[in-house]
């Protein structure tokens, strides 16, 4: 199987995946049949560099890491768009990683809308147009042939959807319940410590964990979309994330918190989607009690978990790091190995 790749972003998220690409190279291509190279690059901010021939991507990462332009290196034709490189660059694999927008999707929402019209496949972490557009673009996947895969979308690179590809294959989900914003989940983590909400959110933002604006995790935004690409994929949905029942932790008092331990148990920011009593699928995302037994309720600081009720296994939870270069990086490079998988077959 051979993948002639761009990237449309080369941020963390994209230099994560370049990095296991050329770490991996002689694993994909022996355990996965699986062969590469990269024929564009295309960055708001570092430029743009396409070679059918292919590019140095080892050059290109160290290049952006530098914190200088990828538009110094040799290549065919520099300077395109992200649309424009998509369209001429004869990738036949779409790595799309820009920024996330859950207003409308975009820019995200028309460069995987784009890639998909010509048949090519798609990896992205980007959850914006997959919690907004998931029907519309798994109809034009289905149409055209080119594979979707968003596996970062919910918890970077810990397994949610590959997960019923193998090891869950042909369970049925009933319900998925979980932590999915480490932001969140550091902040009632340390709260429960006796630091106030505000004294924590001030310093999860000197960490770098918090947003200088929180509003998209502590209000519990991050969570809504999640929840929706999960209710959407797994149930059948067509939820946006405004449709999300949702409430944030910025009103979660200290007493609140303490008193939670005081009882046995915990407060966690929990994203939840099911199927109600007539078969409808819901979702929502508020602070919740758990007892100290229940899985989820040890889950501290910026780790994220989610527990799937299965009809063959039970509950099972599976527990992993929401974030990060090598984590998210690492989604991109399994759903790659997914689609080379279901082109084989």
């Amino acid at each position: 199987m051979r993948f002639d790749i761009a990237f449309i972003g080369f941020g963390t998220v994209g230099r994560g995946f370049a990095d296991l690409l050329l770490e991996k190279r002689e694993l994909l291509k022996k355990a996965y049949g699986i062969e590469w190279k990269v024929v564009a690059i295309s960055d708001i901010k570092g430029g743009s560099v396409m070679d059918p021939k292919g590019i140095d991507l080892a050059e290109a990462v160290r290049l952006a890491d530098s914190g200088n332009g990828i538009e110094g290196m040799g290549g065919e034709k520099k300077g395109l768009g992200a649309l424009e490189t998509i369209r001429e660059s004869g990738a036949n694999f779409v790595v799309e990683v820009t920024w996330t927008n859950i207003k409308d999707g975009e820019p995200g929402y028309s460069h995987i809308k784009a890639a998909l019209e010509m048949g090519k496949h798609v990896a992205t972490t980007n959850k914006g147009p997959i919690s907004l557009h998931y029907r519309e673009l798994m109809r034009i996947s289905s149409e055209r042939g080119g594979r979707l895969r968003f596996e970062g979308t919910v918890l970077s690179g810990t397994p949610v959807f590959n997960l019923f590809d193998g090891p869950l294959a042909a369970s049925g989900v009933s319900s998925i319940r979980g932590i999915v914003n480490g932001t969140t989940n550091l902040i009632l983590s340390e709260m429960e410590k006796g630091r106030t909400y505000s004294e924590v959110l001030k310093e999860a933002q000197r960490m770098g964990y918090a947003e200088a604006d929180p509003t998209m995790d502590v209000e519990g935004w991050d969570a809504a979309a999640k929840a929706a690409i999960l209710a959407n994929h797994f149930f059948g949905a067509d939820i946006k994330p405004d449709a999300v029942a949702r409430r944030g932790i910025s009103g979660v008092t200290l007493e609140e918190v303490t008193g939670a331990i005081r009882k046995g148990g915990r407060i966690k920011l929990i994203a939840k989607a099911w199927r109600g009593d007539r078969g409808e699928a819901r979702a929502e995302v508020a602070p919740t009690w758990l007892p100290a037994s229940d899985p989820l309720a040890s889950i501290g600081g910026v780790t994220n978990a989610l527990t799937f009720s299965t009809d063959t296994l039970g509950d099972i939870t599976i527990v992993g790091p929401g974030a990060g270069r090598r984590a998210t990086g690492y989604a991109l490079l399994s759903d790659m190995i997914s689609i080379a998988r279901s082109l084989a077959h």
